[in-house]
């Protein structure tokens, strides 16, 4: 009579106990085969297989090794963007500003010419000041437009200096006065102490200065002083007015560097300081160039070279046509691929190496061993693979010299950690396949 506990699912009644040996509760030996313990009726079963992580599994260390380089340059770019806003927080002014403490500024002469009493105004307008007793100081003067030219011809000043002005504002401003370029002379000479070689009151009272940049002829009414070659870096012209026009091909001379070497001081003071007021204009170096000022890059492209690109990009044009007529329209074609199973093998073992994915590449050789050793050994496969204890149980039968553990551990064991081991592992595989197929 068989007696069933209260809240117990019925099953089949276990074995009888042969004579002699111990009593087995019912569910001893599938506890003791989960957990591993060596079962009394038996040899003790091998562990459960112990799924491996697979090896393309990001970690920390690959991540690292992998990001560095793009982390090292992120912070690089942060830095140099950092370092260039601090940088930029510095007021900049433009070369030869009356407000720039810069070597290329001109802050010293302003302040010796208030030193020696007088007015000055910084004006980003040339055209507001029409007063017949200043002083104006027009940089750059080629930026300014045609109105704001003939607004200042117009005006009524005692003295009106241009620094390095081009063909444009010599035009409208110096009558007479050319770029000593237009007479086959020298266009451009460096700056460097020069002696004044003329007979104008300021040059001689100052002696050597610093004079260069452009050069200019002096017409027949101008006078040209520091002669460098063919032309003049200083050239004063007395117009019909009664302004004198003071044409200087550069004005590193009122540089706070170069103010105080030989006579740039007494120069600068004497073409500044002539009048009462004197009014310093702030060129506009946004502003468009006028029409004969600066040249594109295009200006100096000859015509040929246009051309020339013009009859390639033609040719090029016809060469597409031509090679997409000959090859014909594009057509689907379903073609037979074949592919060799070792050159398959190959490849897919490369994508592995260079991947050091050696954990996947066990893990196949292992499983393609499992699937070739199942038939052999007449066990059935179940979801695509046999069950890991049977098989196991079975080469330990027809391999009684191979411990369980070992063949456990070759079968589905932890994924090798270099190289060697996965060659190892593969030499295993195969003598372990050889032995079943031919004990």
């Amino acid at each position: 009579m068989t007696t069933t506990t209260p809240g117990a699912s019925p099953g089949p009644a276990a074995p009888p106990t042969p004579t002699g040996a111990p009593a087995v509760p019912p569910g001893a030996t599938a506890t003791a085969t989960a957990t591993g313990a060596p079962s009394p009726a038996g040899p003790p079963a091998p562990p459960e297989p112990r799924v491996s992580p697979s090896s393309l599994a990001p970690t920390g260390r690959s991540l690292w090794y992998r990001s560095r380089w793009f982390l090292l340059t992120a912070v690089l770019v942060l830095f140099a963007g950092a370092l260039l806003a601090a940088l930029s927080q510095d007021r900049r002014y433009p070369p030869l500003d009356p407000r720039s403490y810069d070597p290329s500024g001109a802050h010293a002469v302003v302040a010796l010419l208030q030193r020696e009493g007088l007015k000055v105004d910084i004006t980003t307008d040339p055209t507001a000041r029409t007063t017949g007793n200043d002083t104006l100081v027009v940089p750059e003067p080629d930026l300014l437009s045609p109105e704001q030219l003939r607004t200042i011809a117009a005006a009524k000043h005692a003295r009106l200096i241009l620094l390095s002005p081009g063909p444009a504002a010599l035009s409208a401003l110096a009558p007479g006065v050319r770029t000593s370029d237009e007479g086959g002379g020298v266009p451009y000479a460096g700056v460097r102490s020069t002696a004044a070689q003329c007979a104008l009151t300021e040059a001689v009272r100052a002696g050597t200065a610093h004079l260069g940049g452009l050069l200019y002829t002096t017409g027949s009414r101008g006078e040209g002083c520091y002669p460098r070659g063919h032309g003049y870096p200083l050239v004063a012209v007395p117009t019909g007015k009664g302004t004198e026009v003071v044409v200087l091909g550069s004005g590193d001379f009122l540089s706070n560097e170069l103010i105080k070497k030989d006579g740039n001081a007494s120069l600068a003071l004497g073409l500044l300081g002539s009048q009462p007021n004197l009014t310093w204009h702030l060129p506009d170096y946004s502003a468009p160039v006028a029409a004969g000022g600066d040249k594109r890059f295009t200006d100096y492209i000859p015509d040929g070279w246009r051309w020339g690109a013009y009859q390639l990009a033609i040719a090029v044009l016809l060469a597409a046509v031509w090679r997409a007529r000959r090859l014909g329209p594009v057509i689907s074609e379903n073609l037979p691929v074949v592919v060799r199973a070792a050159e398959t093998t190959e490849g897919r073992a490369r994508l592995y190496r260079r991947a050091k994915a050696r954990g996947r590449a066990a893990d196949a050789l292992r499983r393609a061993t499992v699937h070739r050793l199942a038939p052999a050994l007449g066990l059935p496969l179940s979801a695509g693979a046999p069950d890991p204890t049977a098989l196991c149980a079975a080469v330990v039968d027809l391999l009684p010299d191979r411990p369980a553990g070992d063949v456990r551990t070759l079968l589905y064991g932890p994924p090798p950690t270099d190289d060697a081991a996965l060659l190892r592992l593969a030499d295993d595989l195969d003598a372990l396949e050889r032995q079943v197929r031919k004990p």
